[in-house]
């Protein structure tokens, strides 16, 4: 049961800036390096990294504005994202019913209740 995962997508998921950033985006619609650091507790220099390790894992796309650049949140690879936590999701509640499933086992036969006789 393997599960094919982005690991450039979910490095730059995984910082919380970032999480908050794309989280800002989504409900403006948009956003720039400037009007996304007045909402943060980080200075513009820093949204702008940011924003380039997003854009580096296609989470966001720049347009040009006037002296600064138009981010927009890549629907596409945002759902791609969401799809690969779901797989990850379904894979990681398998293998914890199958290791719940081991443990009533392992419990039943120390209680003695198995099914088997000793004697």
């Amino acid at each position: 049961m393997s599960v094919t995962v982005d690991d450039d997508l979910w490095s730059a998921i995984g910082d919380p800036t970032r999480r908050r950033m794309l989280d800002l985006l989504l409900s403006d619609g948009h956003g720039t390096a400037t009007s996304l650091s007045d909402q943060l507790p980080v200075t513009r220099q820093a949204v702008a990294k940011h924003l380039g390790v997003l854009d580096r894992a296609g989470l966001v796309h720049g347009t040009t504005a006037g002296r600064e650049k138009l981010y927009r949140v890549d629907q596409a690879q945002l759902a791609r994202a969401v799809g690969q936590l779901v797989e990850v999701g379904r894979t990681w509640d398998a293998r914890l019913g199958r290791i719940r499933r081991i443990a009533e086992r392992i419990q039943r036969t120390a209680d003695g209740t198995d099914g088997t006789t000793t004697g």
